[in-house]
Parts: structure tokens; C-alpha cells; sequence
């Protein structure tokens, strides 16, 4: 185990916030699925053995703590704000995808603010290259303090300063507070999709890339987990090659994601329920709030009635950076909108991002959800 791994394995859990509770029926359908996978899975040992299994296979962050008052204010108006991250870690099954460089990163980077009434959400994409203030924050590896600074990557907030460093560098930029943290890992993700039975694209060109290791050509496609985690890594053969190409890949996977969990049936096959349930509570890492069973239906409950025509999918407003063509700017006018907007749970004016780079990342069509 690293000791990454070590210092999060050890961290406890804070107070909660903001969560609305599920309704009666919500409650009963849960609790039946729950208990039906316990009873043919588990031989009729029961849904305490299953809660506990579940329950041990999360990990958590005590993001409260970690950050104590220095954070923006808990705005209590029905809707929810969740820094979602996808870790790029080349350790231990992730060594395949790249190099171990000693620490991992936030491949992916994503604010979704859920609105009052959780019946439409906003997605904000974080491109890993652009270039921002850091804030100092405490190191990730146990002890000291790393000094922030300015034209600092995104990414590296995460690398030498862990989960908490990912949040508070979000919540410097944006004004906004998280009210929730989850983190995706590389294995995981794969293991998730394969559970789920494959998530079906349509591609309207072939797509070749090296780097990612995915191939395939124009057409309707059900991609398992290690072609899933292909796409959403490729950057080098789709748009003008950047980054901002492959959170427009990301973007669109992410939609037919959302499509194939509601048409699985979980409730009539307890089986692939608690395939799934396993497989999500080994693959995430949430902030401690969330690090129960009980929290985490409680939260998808919530979030059930959002499909991804109810998703309005972004991303942060930036051009290029004229000394590196290879990391990105905000533009900082439209950055502001786009979190002004969130931060009043109204919506993102579509002002807000025309003209950014990351509308061009030339992508947006390469693949669509059924």
C-alpha cells in the first residue's frame, strides 16, 4: 500500500450537510433490492452481511477537517455541488496506461451542480491543463504545507496535495462550495462497465489511438469496461488533439453512461444489483459524508430523476495559452458567469462559454448516446 493510500485509509469522517431524506417508496424498493441480493447471492445470510461487505469496501476523505473554516459559505437552498474526479494513478493494476511519475492525477475534473427540486443538473468540465492560482494546502504524503502560486496546472493540486487539495483549489475558483466529493478510479471504472453489461456509442468517425490503446471504426458500438476507459482517455486521434477534444469524448460517454444505468432493470435482477454495488464501492472514494451504504442510496435517490437530456454539459470557459500551446487560460469573464450562475442555482448562459476554446476542441460530434 502506498502512502497515499495509508493517509487516506486513516482519515475520519465529518458532519453532513444539505441531504434531503428519500421518499417512503424510494426507501421500500431499496431495501427489497438490497435484501434480494442478500438472499441469493449470500445463501439467505442476510442484508446485514451484504451492508457490511458493502460498507467495507468504501474508502473516504474527510475533506471537513482537512479544510476547517477557509472555505467559501454553506448556502443551504436545496441544491448540491460535487467535485467529481477521475484519478490517473499508474500505480499497482493502473501501470498499464502509463508510466508511475510518483504520484497520481486528476485526469478528469468535474463540478455538477445539482439545482433545487434535483430535477436538472449542471455539468462544468475542468480541463487538467489550465493554468491557475493554487492555493497553499497541506501535503497529501503526511505533514508540511505545499506553497500555492500562481500559472500552476489544475492536475497538480490533486498530485501533492490529495482529495482536499483538488476541493479547495475548486472552491478558490469558483466561489462555490462543494457540498460533496467523488473519486473514480482507473480499474474500477472498467470493472463497473463490464458489471453494467457495456455501455453503448455511436461513432460518426474511425477512431485510432495509440496512446489510449482504442481503436474503432464509424458505427453503433456496445464498448466494454477496457474500451470504455479507452475512449475516455484518447486525445491524440479525435478534434485538433487536445485535451479539450477528449472532455468533449468524456461529455458524451458520460450521457450514454446515464442511459444504459436506467435501462438495466437493477430491480429485477438482484444480481447484477449487487455486482454493481460492489464494484461502485470499490471503485469510488467520497468525502466522508457520504462513506456509508445508507448515504449513497440516500444521494442516488436523489439524483434519480436526472437523465441526460436533464444535463446541460460544459466546459470551463479558457483559451490557449499563447507562451504553450498546450496548457489553457480562463477567460476569466466567462469563467465568473458560469460560476455566478451555479452559485445562484440559475443556469449557464450560453453567453458564458461562446468563444471558448473548449467549444472547438473539434469532438463534439465524434460520438453520440442512443
Amino acid at each position: 500500500m502506498s502512502e497515499q493510500q495509508q493517509t487516506r485509509s486513516s482519515r475520519i469522517r465529518g458532519t453532513g450537510r444539505r441531504r434531503k431524506e428519500p421518499s417512503v417508496r424510494t426507501k421500500a424498493a431499496t431495501v427489497t433490492a438490497w435484501a434480494a441480493a442478500g438472499a441469493v447471492l449470500l445463501g439467505g445470510t442476510g442484508l446485514g452481511y451484504v451492508y457490511f461487505k458493502l460498507n467495507g469496501n468504501l474508502q473516504a476523505v474527510d475533506i471537513n477537517t482537512q479544510l476547517g473554516g477557509d472555505r467559501p459559505d454553506d448556502v443551504d437552498n436545496g441544491s448540491l455541488d460535487i467535485l467529481v474526479l477521475g484519478s490517473d494513478s499508474r500505480s499497482g493494476d493502473n501501470a498499464k496506461y502509463g508510466e508511475d511519475e510518483g504520484g497520481a492525477r486528476s485526469d478528469t475534473a468535474m463540478v455538477m451542480h445539482v439545482y433545487e427540486g434535483h430535477k436538472k443538473a449542471s455539468l462544468v468540465s475542468i480541463p487538467r491543463d489550465t493554468l491557475i492560482t493554487r492555493p497553499t494546502c497541506t501535503s497529501d504524503s503526511g505533514g508540511g504545507t505545499v506553497p500555492g502560486g500562481e500559472h500552476r496546472m489544475f492536475n497538480t493540486a490533486y498530485q501533492v496535495g490529495g482529495p482536499a487539495c483538488a476541493v479547495k483549489t475548486v472552491e478558490k475558483m469558483s466561489g462555490i462550495r462543494m457540498d460533496h466529493y467523488v473519486e473514480v478510479d482507473f480499474t474500477g471504472f472498467k470493472k463497473l462497465v463490464d458489471d453494467l453489461g457495456g455501455v453503448e456509442i455511436t461513432t460518426t468517425q474511425s477512431i485510432n489511438d495509440d496512446k489510449s490503446h482504442f481503436a474503432l471504426k464509424p458505427g453503433t458500438h456496445t464498448l466494454d469496461g477496457e474500451q470504455s476507459l479507452g475512449l475516455v482517455r484518447t486525445r491524440k486521434s479525435v478534434g485538433d488533439g487536445s485535451d479539450l477534444g477528449r472532455i468533449q469524448l468524456q461529455q458524451a460517454f458520460m450521457k450514454a453512461l446515464i442511459n444504459q444505468v436506467k435501462d438495466v432493470g437493477l430491480l429485477t435482477s438482484p444480481k447484477k444489483l449487487y455486482d454493481l454495488a460492489d464494484s461502485a464501492t470499490k471503485t469510488v472514494t467520497t468525502d466522508s459524508d457520504l462513506a456509508s451504504v445508507n448515504e449513497l442510496v440516500s444521494f442516488a435517490g436523489g439524483l434519480k430523476g436526472i437523465g441526460p437530456g436533464d444535463m446541460k454539459m460544459v466546459t470551463l470557459p479558457v483559451r490557449y495559452d499563447p507562451a504553450d500551446p498546450n496548457r489553457v487560460l480562463p477567460l476569466q469573464r466567462q469563467s465568473k458567469r458560469v460560476w455566478d450562475a451555479l452559485r445562484q442555482d440559475r443556469p449557464v448562459p450560453a453567453s458564458a462559454t461562446k468563444g471558448s476554446a473548449g467549444d472547438q476542441g473539434g469532438a463534439g460530434k465524434v460520438v453520440q448516446s442512443q
